[in-house]
C-alpha cells in the first residue's frame, strides 16, 4: 500500500535549504510561484516547500498542497518569538492550539473569533504533535514546550507589543506568523496539522537582533534533526 504523502512547509530559505539535502529521487514542481520539491526521507513520500512569510501565503501554500499534491499531513517548521516567561532562546515549542492574534471582527464577533466558524483556537493534530514533541524530546540540552502559538500578520518586535499579547492571552507560548491560518485551513479540509517552531527572540525590543544569523546557525538545524528523527520513528 502506498503510504500517504505529507509535507513540511517552511516559511524562510534557511530553513528548507537544511532539509533539502534529506530529499532522496528530488524532482521540483513549480506552480502559483512555489518550487515544491517532491521525493522521500526515510522511506517516507513528502513534498518540501517554502511558503513565504505572513498568513496569506501560509494558507495558499497549504490548499496548494492538498489540492495539487493530495497532501493528507501537513507539519510547518520554523522559528517564532517567546511570550510565555518560561520560554527561553533556543527552546522548541510544539502547538497544540493555534490562534490569530490579529483576527478581530468585533463587536460583529468576539475578538479573535474566526467570524462564521464560532472558534478562536484551532487544534493542531494530537497524533502527529504528539511524534513531533516525541522526536524534540530526543534531542540532547534543548526543552520543549507543548500549548498555545498564536500568528498574526506582523513582527512582534517590541516589550509594549508582546506585553499587550500576555496581558490578553496569558497562555500563549510563542508568537509567529503563519501557524494558525495553516491550521484553520487543514480544519476546513479535514487534515492533520502541526506546527514546531525555535524560538528565535523573546518578542521584545532585540528581537531583531542577529535574526538572520540564529535562523542560518541554530534554528535550521534544530529544523532539521526533529525531521529527522520524527520521520526516522514512522
Amino acid at each position: 500500500m502506498t503510504r500517504p504523502t505529507l509535507a513540511v512547509v517552511s516559511a524562510m530559505h534557511e530553513e528548507l535549504r537544511a532539509l533539502l539535502p534529506l530529499l532522496e529521487d528530488c524532482r521540483t514542481q513549480r506552480l502559483a510561484g512555489r518550487d515544491f520539491h517532491l521525493g522521500h526521507i526515510h522511506g517516507q513520500p513528502i513534498v518540501l516547500v517554502l511558503s513565504g512569510i505572513g498568513k496569506v501565503a501560509a494558507a495558499a501554500t497549504a490548499v496548494l498542497l492538498m489540492q495539487a499534491f493530495d497532501v493528507q499531513r501537513l507539519v510547518f517548521t520554523g522559528v517564532a518569538g517567546g511570550l510565555h516567561r518560561d520560554v527561553a532562546v533556543g527552546d522548541v515549542v510544539v502547538a497544540r492550539q493555534l490562534l490569530q492574534h490579529d483576527m478581530d471582527a468585533s463587536p460583529l464577533f468576539p475578538r479573535f473569533e474566526v467570524p462564521l466558524t464560532g472558534r478562536s483556537r484551532f487544534d493542531a493534530d494530537p497524533q502527529l504533535s504528539d511524534a513531533l514533541a516525541a522526536a524534540v524530546r530526543r534531542l540532547p540540552d534543548v526543552r520543549l514546550h507543548e500549548g498555545l502559538i498564536v500568528s498574526g500578520d506582523r513582527f512582534v518586535g517590541s516589550a509594549a507589543q508582546s506585553d499587550a499579547l500576555r496581558a490578553v492571552l496569558p497562555d500563549a507560548l510563542a508568537v509567529e506568523m503563519e501557524g494558525a491560518a495553516v491550521a484553520q485551513v487543514c480544519a476546513d479540509f479535514g487534515r492533520p496539522c502541526a506546527v514546531v517552531r525555535t524560538i528565535s527572540d523573546r518578542a521584545d525590543d532585540s528581537a531583531h537582533v542577529d535574526f538572520g544569523r540564529f535562523i542560518e546557525e541554530v534554528a535550521s538545524a534544530t529544523t532539521r534533526a526533529v525531521i529527522e528523527n520524527w520521520l526516522r520513528a514512522e
